[in-house]
């Protein structure tokens, strides 16, 4: 991937609202766009410091046209501040669709080394990214898993969005179609891992649509642990079937922002 020089990396990320706004000037933003594209590559990466919030200090490698809001520590802060609120030390916490692992290095951060982070991500480019990010920080207490989570342990077709799309593949999914954008994964259910490992206190679940998936794979992981979720969910289908389920089984839910639901044990 891309080096960008880590000056010029980190001007574009202080200054990219500002950048956005000059690119809807006629001939500035052409010209704006034009040397974005030449001195930063889309697969250009660099790593920066955490500014602000629960993750403030902590290193993860971004994409400079993409990674301010990291950066500044202001990704869905009220997905954050639920962490911080649920997440003790010697915790175990499940993050379903890592992605490049921001909410586990806060996880990390917060239950400590006597915890447990168990971060599931399928596609294998982002997976190394995630490990990096881990090991950066020093958090030997994160294990991560290159595979998806589904309703059952299988192997499943996975897309990849293409990086000039989304820099960080962060939209990539379960998929059906079996085109040349697909990889096939290994995939595991949450009750079938969890015969092995130790089961999660807390668990966050971001996996572009996949979610009642997810949860028909863990019947017996919330009949008997009751753990807290935190989900985004993404159709209004999805959000009707699990918030269902959910209650059938014992929880209290709170939608604590536009798209994610916070689900707690009565």
């Amino acid at each position: 991937m891309g080096q960008p020089d880590n000056h010029l990396a980190n001007l574009f990320l202080r200054n990219a609202l500002r950048f956005v706004s000059l690119r809807r000037v006629p001939l500035i933003g052409d010209f704006l766009s034009w040397a974005g594209r030449k001195l930063l590559p889309g697969d250009a990466l660099v790593w920066i410091q955490i500014q602000h919030g629960p993750a403030e200090g902590l290193w993860i490698r971004v994409n400079p046209r993409t990674g301010q809001n990291v950066q500044r520590g202001i990704a869905e802060p009220q997905v954050q501040q639920a962490l911080v609120d649920h997440l003790r030390s010697g915790m175990t916490f499940y993050d379903l669709g890592a992605n490049i692992g921001y909410y586990s290095l806060i996880a990390a951060h917060l239950v400590g080394p006597k915890g447990c982070v168990i971060s599931f991500e399928a596609d294998p480019e982002i997976a190394a990214r995630l490990r990096e990010n881990l090991a950066r920080n020093d958090f030997s207490h994160a294990k991560v898993e290159q595979k998806a989570v589904w309703s059952e342990a299988t192997s499943v077709s996975f897309a990849r969005v293409d990086a000039n799309t989304s820099p960080d593949r962060g939209l990539g999914h379960v998929s059906p179609d079996t085109s040349c954008d697909t990889i096939t994964v290994e995939a595991t259910s949450l009750d079938r891992y969890v015969t092995a490992q130790n089961s999660p206190d807390v668990l966050k679940c971001d996996v572009e649509g996949a979610e009642v998936e997810v949860f028909r794979g863990a019947d017996r992981l919330l009949a008997e642990r009751h753990t807290i979720l935190l989900i985004e969910m993404h159709s209004p289908e999805n959000h009707r079937a699990l918030t269902q389920k959910f209650v059938e089984l014992g929880y209290t839910l709170r939608n604590i922002d536009e798209n994610h639901v916070l689900a707690l044990p009565k």
